[in-house]
């Protein structure tokens, strides 16, 4: 007599050989990881970098776009009721968005290099709010935008920056020493002709 298997044995079988071939198939994903600095501070009528970098798996090509909106935080501007798109990035190319950013906003990233970001110069008052940088890396599209609050202050009110005052510093050191030295040469010159002045009497 042929014995056959239990209907249940071959429902177990035929699952798990379903559940193998997805496995060896099925290639894993991560969604997109987008990041910002959380706050950039710059002074009116200077340039301002908004810093955008991301990382994905998948190699970045012509279809890796990039949106920058923006979302005023003062109520009586136009830009105070939603994000707007102000910048675009498709294909190797951008394009400008709104009006009021379309000649300010420039593209300054490394698709390649996972870099996103762009500058705005020059900043306004009007500008201050937040930014949305989005990055899509097909098929790699899954992620959370990344934002930045963009302050710009008064000019003349942010500290200055420690490398330019540490050249400076040592700029004027220097300077300092060559005058020392030049008038220490002089001081012996002159002594050194009177000796041979005084001599000659």
């Amino acid at each position: 007599m042929e014995l056959k298997p239990p209907n249940n044995t071959c429902k177990r079988v035929l699952l798990s050989g379903f559940t193998l071939c997805l496995l060896l198939v099925t290639k894993p994903t991560s969604a997109i990881e987008i990041h910002a600095d959380p706050e950039v501070k710059v002074e009116n009528g200077t340039s301002g970098t908004l810093r955008c970098t991301f990382k994905s798996n998948e190699v970045v090509s012509s279809a890796t776009t990039v949106t920058w909106s923006f979302q005023s935080n003062q109520p009586d501007n136009q830009f105070s009721k939603a994000p707007y798109v102000i910048f675009y990035f498709y294909n190797g190319k951008g394009v400008p968005g709104q009006d009021e950013f379309k000649d300010r906003v420039q593209f300054i990233g490394d698709i390649n290099k996972r870099d996103a970001s762009i500058q705005l110069s020059p900043a306004h008052f009007s500008d201050n709010g937040t930014y949305f940088c989005d990055v899509k890396n097909p098929p790699d599209v899954q992620g959370t935008h990344a934002r930045t609050e963009l302050v710009v202050v008064l000019r003349g009110s942010l500290p200055q920056n420690n490398t330019a005052i540490m050249v400076g510093a040592v700029c004027g050191a220097l300077f300092l020493l060559v005058l020392i030295a030049v008038a220490a040469c002089i001081v012996m010159r002159v002594l050194h002709n009177r000796h041979d002045y005084e001599g000659a009497r």
